[in-house]
């Protein structure tokens, strides 16, 4: 029977990734730390337990995006990476 409990993240960097979004599109943030396409989702969580979290500014410009896969405020950097 397999495990039901979901893998641990993988830090993808310790710092946020500064990304220019575009108001009402959805951005899917990896979870995981496994995916190729920093900090987006490749589906390279398959078989973790762990998912994507959908992410849909209300308006353009930079947003920061967890790196470390810790942040109590994900997607989004809470400053978490600084303490790892």
């Amino acid at each position: 029977m397999a495990d039901a409990t979901p893998a641990t993240p993988i830090v993808a960097q310790k710092a946020p990734y500064g990304i220019d979004v575009e108001a009402g599109k959805t951005y899917y943030w990896c979870s995981c730390g496994r995916s190729a396409k920093q900090p987006f989702c490749d589906g390279s969580h398959k078989g973790t337990g762990l998912t994507p979290t959908a992410y849909t500014p209300e308006a353009a410009g930079k947003a920061w995006f967890c790196g470390c896969k810790a942040s109590a405020k994900s997607p989004m950097c809470d400053g978490t990476h600084k303490k790892l």
